[in-house]
């Protein structure tokens, strides 16, 4: 079989995981000690290749996976490519982040009493359990209380307790859950493309298979992916009538990263077009419904996590740091500086207000998103998809993985339009802008913009023959598997 034949991408991708991998060890995110003497630096000549190593190897999977998209490779076909591009990085250190060494230490803090929205990881002894982690976690965040819930930091500190807080093991534990959540998705994507008429293969590339995913939530152990994976089983759940099993899962969800209370406006939208009865009784059940179940669950799980409800006030945390990725902090810290140039003006105050201003902006993007779901134009879980992707887009912080919380579900909804185009381009250019050490170097962007600018111009050259991105009949945009989807369902 030829390079551009389903084997031969399979192949190919698999072939470009390895040497990401391999050239990981030598440059991915290296802990500061490791006892076990496994993931540790080897010299400048290894460094060398193992850079060599992992941007070859991540460029022969980028374009493997694009190839990929254009064979019209089955589902079963798409979930055994999976599998062999998942393989290589199991064992391999972090990539592109040092967040995992966070989840570990703030596991090994709950287990040592510590008061994990309070205070950060330096506080844990470095002889002692968690200590190896804390000293690798990445500066902005030594000292930086957890914003994650309560959900999340039970798991860390079962991975921290079932391993002592080691180092290596510790993160391989973590890894199994972040395989556990990508499992979850796959299973999650195939069941809402069938909702929504779509193909499933399509739906695996874009939203299992995808390299930003593979890197970030497998290589890099990001806690993102585990969010995504309850929120889309949720959502499933909520489109087959069980809303209640599916406000659950999304409660959990939100127990991990909090942005997928997003969601449970959208399955609120599923309940009261399901619902029979007067209009007010309708939109009642939608509007408090979902998330009286899912405030339930988030009540028990605080109280079972025992960290208390200090995650309510540090949900803001992350947005005060700086990433060149966020509109609004870029805006805010242009027209701060500027103010301070002219008139002697502090910027931080200018800087908050123009944040504030963009995440106002995405609450009534999300509305109207909401809005336009509940009046049947928009199928809710594709409105879903495009509410995570305006949040993110006007968020005070952005991650190049953030992209996929609205990638994942848009994979499922979005027919062969350019919302599906977008994701696509994005998540293969957007995995160059961060190094597999972990840090965001200049040259990152401009990768990135090089792949934005050629992505485009693949996208437009497919658009006039198709064969590139797999997509499915555009004029299926509104049809009545979409319409379906809408939630028209008896609800339960």
């Amino acid at each position: 079989m030829g390079a551009r034949s389903a084997g031969g991408c399979r192949r190919l991708g698999a072939a470009g995981a390895a040497a990401a991998a391999l050239g990981g060890w030598a440059v991915g995110t290296l802990p500061a000690h490791d006892p076990w003497g496994l993931w540790v630096p080897h010299g400048p000549a290894a460094t060398a290749a193992g850079y060599v190593l992992a941007y070859a190897g991540l460029t022969t999977l980028v374009v493997a996976w694009w190839l990929y998209g254009g064979t019209g490779a089955g589902v079963r076909h798409t979930l055994v490519t999976l599998l062999w591009w998942t393989v290589p990085f199991v064992l391999a250190p972090p990539l592109y982040s040092a967040d995992v060494y966070s989840y570990l230490a703030q596991g090994a803090m709950v287990l040592e009493g510590h008061d994990v929205y309070s205070v950060g990881p330096s506080v844990l002894d470095p002889a002692g359990p968690g200590g190896d982690a804390a000293a690798s976690v990445g500066g902005h965040w030594t000292d930086t209380p957890a914003p994650y819930g309560p959900f999340f930091l039970i798991l860390a500190r079962a991975a921290a307790w079932a391993t002592g807080g080691t180092i290596v093991p510790g993160v391989l534990v973590l890894r199994l859950v972040a395989l556990g959540a990508l499992a979850l998705i796959a299973w999650a994507l195939l069941r809402l493309a069938r909702e929504h008429g779509r193909d499933g293969s399509a739906a695996l590339w874009l939203g299992a298979l995808n390299p930003l995913l593979l890197m970030h939530v497998v290589g890099g152990v990001h806690n993102d992916g585990l969010m995504a994976g309850l929120m889309l089983a949720g959502a499933v759940f909520a489109l087959r009538g069980r809303w209640i099993s599916g406000s659950v899962l999304i409660g959990l969800a939100m127990m991990v990263k909090s942005p997928a209370a997003v969601a449970l406006l959208f399955v609120g939208v599923v309940v009261g077009r399901a619902a029979t009865g007067p209009t007010a009784r309708r939109v009642a059940k939608g509007l408090l419904g979902p998330g009286a179940v899912a405030g339930a669950v988030v009540l028990l799980v605080t109280l079972v996590g025992g960290t208390g409800f200090g995650w309510l006030d540090t949900q803001g945390v992350a947005g005060r740091i700086h990433t060149a990725l966020s509109a609004s902090s870029d805006l805010g810290l242009g027209l701060g500086h500027l103010g301070r140039l002219l008139f002697g003006t502090d910027p931080a105050p200018v800087t908050s207000a123009v944040q504030n201003l963009g995440l106002a902006a995405a609450l009534v993007l999300i509305a109207l998103l909401a809005w336009r779901s509940a009046a049947g134009r928009i199928p809710p879980v594709h409105a879903l998809g495009l509410a995570l992707l305006a949040l993110v887009a006007l968020s005070p912080m952005v991650q190049p993985w953030y992209l996929l919380w609205g990638a994942v579900v848009l994979a499922a909804t979005a027919g062969g339009g350019r919302a599906r185009s977008a994701v696509a381009v994005l998540s293969a250019a957007l995995v160059y802008e961060t190094q597999p050490s972990g840090s965001t170097p200049a040259y990152g962007f401009v990768l990135a913009g090089l792949t934005c600018v050629l992505g485009v111009v693949l996208v437009r050259r497919t658009a006039a023959d198709p064969g590139g991105l797999p997509a499915d009949d555009p004029d299926t945009e509104a049809d009545t598997g979409a319409n379906r989807a809408a939630g028209l369902r008896t609800g339960a």
